[in-house]
């Protein structure tokens, strides 16, 4: 932002402070001083100053011998408050859970945020590992089940923009790096009205999402299905899973913003 056009609502000593809220994550679950500076780009003394303050009003722990810094029990607040303010997860949560219990399979529910899709909803199973039941995860759009069914019901343009500047990250040697196919997959889920992977995020999982759309056709969600390769493939996912997908996705109808 330039000088001229400075927001002057804008308090940046806050800014930071969140900051260093959200450098945890599965990879830094604790931290030292010198690690939360450098990983929220502070200096060291900013970092103090704001580490100290969120230890005292209670949103960070502080080992007593270690002194290495871990999110506290009152993380889970700020997750909750979303919770209960996105009116889609209460509508979709009974479903989803009749969903999971209908195909046997792990189910989730996704919302869009920027280039990545957030899950808002997890329905495991007894084999779902840990990583795979946590709501808030994030992955890149362009390379999930999720983010394709979302992204196909964008116009032309918007579809292109997204295939061209979103990041792709490799997560497997499968993850598909050429935007040229990724374009070409998203194109078949605008076809098919769902989207499909298979070993993009993990080997051996075939993922698949049907959107949910609002009045006007934006997306806003997306009920998505993870499936084994093992004993699964793409046939039988494309026949037995999609027409479950697609029919609890447009029985969620969200209320008009007020």
């Amino acid at each position: 932002m330039s000088k001229g056009k400075q927001d002057t609502l804008f308090v940046g000593s806050l800014e930071k402070g969140m900051r260093i809220l959200g450098v945890f994550d599965e990879r830094r679950i604790e931290m030292g001083l010198t690690e939360l500076a450098e990983a929220a780009g502070l200096d060291k003394s900013a970092a103090q100053r704001l580490t100290n303050t969120l230890h005292k009003i209670g949103y960070l722990n502080k080992d007593p011998e270690t002194r290495r810094y871990s999110p506290s029990l009152k993380y889970l607040e700020l997750a909750n408050a979303y919770l209960w303010s996105d009116r889609f997860v209460q509508l979709a949560m009974p479903k989803m859970i009749e969903l999971g219990r209908k195909l046997g399979e792990r189910v989730n529910a996704a919302r869009l945020d920027g280039s990545e899709i957030v899950y808002v909803i997890r329905i495991p199973t007894q084999l779902t590992s840990f990583g795979a039941m946590v709501v808030g995860r994030r992955l890149p759009a362009l390379t999930t089940s999720s983010g394709r069914a979302m992204i196909a019901c964008f116009d032309a343009d918007a579809r292109k923009r997204a295939v061209e500047t979103w990041p792709i990250v490799q997560a497997t040697p499968r993850t598909t790096l050429d935007r040229s196919k990724v374009a070409a997959a998203i194109e078949q889920a605008a076809r098919d009205g769902y989207g499909l992977t298979e070993s993009e995020n993990i080997m051996n999982e075939i993922g698949i999402a049907a959107p949910i759309v609002s009045g006007d056709g934006r997306p806003v969600a997306a009920v998505q299905c993870s499936i084994s390769a093992l004993r699964w493939d793409i046939a039988r996912v494309r026949n037995e899973i999609a027409p479950h997908l697609i029919e609890v996705a447009n029985s969620i109808h969200l209320p008009k913003p007020r």
